[in-house]
């Protein structure tokens, strides 16, 4: 099986009005729990924009980066399933209910982790 990170840019959900985020969310929702009862879920989430610190290898936190583009990840899904065409087809899934693109990319296997 091949784990695979399913996401999407900051600010690609932006055409949404908000009379319609309630519908989105419960669409979203319905669509993780689809990919848990089905097993192939691992962890997702949003990420806060412009909340990031950089940990150095000495321990020193700075700021930072603060992105100049809208391509940074807005959110995530991380599934595990047994093919590159079952990913995509979650990712289409996801997409529908979020209203927005996925981007796919498999993660690479570490057999310590």
């Amino acid at each position: 099986m091949q784990r695979y990170l399913i996401s999407f840019d900051d600010g690609s959900m932006a055409h949404i009005p908000d009379e319609e985020w309630p519908a989105v969310g419960e669409a979203s929702h319905a669509v993780v729990q689809e990919a848990k009862d089905a097993g192939v879920w691992i962890f997702g989430g949003g990420v806060e924009r412009q909340q990031a610190a950089i940990v150095g290898t000495d321990g020193a936190v700075r700021e930072g980066p603060f992105p100049e583009t809208k391509a940074v990840i807005g959110g995530f899904s991380v599934i595990e399933v047994p093919s590159r065409a079952e990913a995509l087809a979650w990712a289409a899934r996801i997409a529908h209910g979020c209203r927005c693109a996925q981007e796919v990319r498999e993660i690479m296997y570490d057999p310590t982790s």
